[in-house]
């Protein structure tokens, strides 16, 4: 009844298209954090691995592993800690730690390997300007004692002052490197810095939403999600009739009302009714009434749907599909959210997987 159709040879296509954009001597680390932003973390992890990328990106140690457990064995960041948390798991299994403070330095296991993030604008996690020397110092010494290797050096741009955080970024290497440490890895760039903003590339690029064709951009990505149900019924109904709850919708003459099984128990955004655009055939309807937890219901008027017939929600607007950015701008939000918000009812189906 219901499907998330997922484009792996969209993903190899954009991970190529943002890798030529950013060019040689730059390595490309693929975000794959809340299950690849709702597309499966591991069959898109090896989708871009495969089309280049080098590094995998993921929020936690049980997002690394779930990694590690299906043989992915690229190197993998992760930046997020329970602070109660065992992170030996890490040392057993290769994977990197962001860390972002000196107290959270000591608590990492003996033979971790680093990388440490200098709150450069963006005001979440990494150590602030005041604290970095410090931290450094902290690092520097953990690393000369052999209790852990620090690999890298990093932070994340705010989409405000870009330039300004460049510059800070810049000042936070030239303070580690001062301070003895030689950072193999030096990243800042996230999907749009990499795409428009050379001067935060340095040896590494972070592609989160751009791999998946979202987000927004100039270059010619794909969406790589398809979200799409059945219909799985199709009714007459007289002028008056009041559709879902509250009937914030009232069919304005004789109809047809058609349900496809897909509501906010799957993801659907509630916010999105009356708005949201679903395809079917060569048509586009607009949500008709409240989006329920299981279903939508859509007024065609005297389009001939039927049950069984396949409505796209959203997938590629080159296909004429609507994109996953209409059903965002219908729910006040952004795409981002609209993919990753889709839930495990919802079965994952791979087109191009090897």
């Amino acid at each position: 009844m219901r499907r998330a159709v997922i484009d792996l040879g969209a993903i190899r296509h954009n991970v190529g298209v943002l890798r030529g954009q950013v060019g040689p001597g730059v390595d490309a680390m693929v975000v794959v954090k809340a299950n690849g932003y709702g597309h499966g973390a591991v069959p898109v992890a090896r989708a871009a691995l495969e089309a280049g990328a080098s590094w995998l990106g993921v929020v936690d140690l049980p997002e690394a592993l779930e990694l590690r457990a299906a043989g992915v064995g690229a190197p993998i960041l992760t930046w997020m800690h329970d602070p109660a948390g065992d992170l030996s798991a890490a040392v057993e299994h290769g994977i990197d730690l962001g860390v972002s403070s000196t107290d959270q330095l000591r608590t990492v296991p003996r033979g971790a390997v680093v990388q440490l993030k200098l709150d450069t604008g963006l005001g979440r996690n990494g150590a602030p300007p005041t604290e970095w020397p410090a931290f450094l110092d902290a690092a520097a010494a953990a690393e000369r004692a052999g209790r852990v290797r620090i690999r890298g050096v990093w932070s994340h741009l705010a989409g405000v002052d870009d330039e300004v955080q460049v510059a800070a970024f810049t000042a936070g290497l030239d303070a580690a490197r001062a301070a003895g440490l030689d950072p193999e890895l030096t990243h800042l760039a996230a999907s749009a810095a990499a795409q428009t903003l050379p001067s935060a590339r340095f040896s590494l690029v972070r592609l989160g939403i751009a791999t998946y064709g979202l987000g927004g951009s100039a270059l010619p990505l794909r969406p790589a999600m398809t979200l799409e149900g059945t219909v799985i019924s199709a009714k007459r109904v007289a002028a008056g009739t009041g559709v879902s709850y509250g009937h914030d919708h009232v069919t304005a003459r004789e109809t047809t009302l058609a349900l496809v099984p897909l509501g906010y128990g799957d993801g659907i955004p509630r916010h999105a009714s009356g708005r949201g655009p679903v395809r079917i055939g060569d048509r586009t309807f607009t949500v008709a009434g409240r989006v329920a937890m299981d279903q939508v219901v859509l007024d065609v008027g005297d389009v001939p749907v039927r049950v069984g017939d396949r409505a796209v929600l959203f997938g590629d607007p080159a296909t004429g599909a609507p994109g996953a950015g209409d059903w965002a701008e219908a729910a006040g939000t952004i795409d981002y959210e609209i993919v990753t918000r889709i839930g495990p009812r919802v079965p994952r189906e791979y087109l191009d997987a090897h």
